[in-house]
């Protein structure tokens, strides 16, 4: 009995390099995908309110606001305890900005009009567009 060998099969030296090539081609296809969603999640709002400083006789507290994140954020919200405040102004690099913009990795100065009572505790939230609350509680000096 003899066996046949077709001619037009191919020879497994062929077929395990096509095999090789696809699966290259898929996982660079997968890497590509992922990287694109680790940097849409690297975007996020981060910051933190790191200093408060208290002006009794101009009634103003000066908030220095640092963006440590990637993304802009928009401040369009501020609150003094717990009560909304719509006097205040936002500085950055020292010029006065409107919207309150923050951008990635750079920081800025809020000052709020309120009225300041020596050795009250005063919590500040900064509220950004995107819904996120940056908060911190100082007292102002005595």
């Amino acid at each position: 009995m003899k066996i046949k060998r077709s001619r037009k099969a191919l020879s497994p030296v062929v077929a395990s390099i096509i095999l090789i090539a696809v699966t290259v081609a898929v996982s660079i296809a997968v890497a590509a995908w992922m990287g694109a969603l680790t940097f849409n999640f690297m975007a996020t709002e981060q910051g933190q309110i790191t200093f408060m400083s208290f002006d009794s006789k101009n009634n103003i507290i000066a908030v220095t606001f640092n963006n440590t994140g990637t993304a802009k954020i928009t401040i369009n919200t501020v609150y003094v305890n717990g009560v909304q405040n719509s006097v205040w102004t936002c500085f950055v690099g020292g010029v006065a900005t409107t919207p309150a913009v923050v951008a990635g990795n750079s920081g800025a100065q809020f000052n709020i009009t309120s009225t300041v009572v020596s050795g009250a505790q005063y919590e500040i939230k900064l509220i950004s567009a995107a819904g996120h609350t940056f908060s911190s509680v100082g007292t102002a000096p005595s």
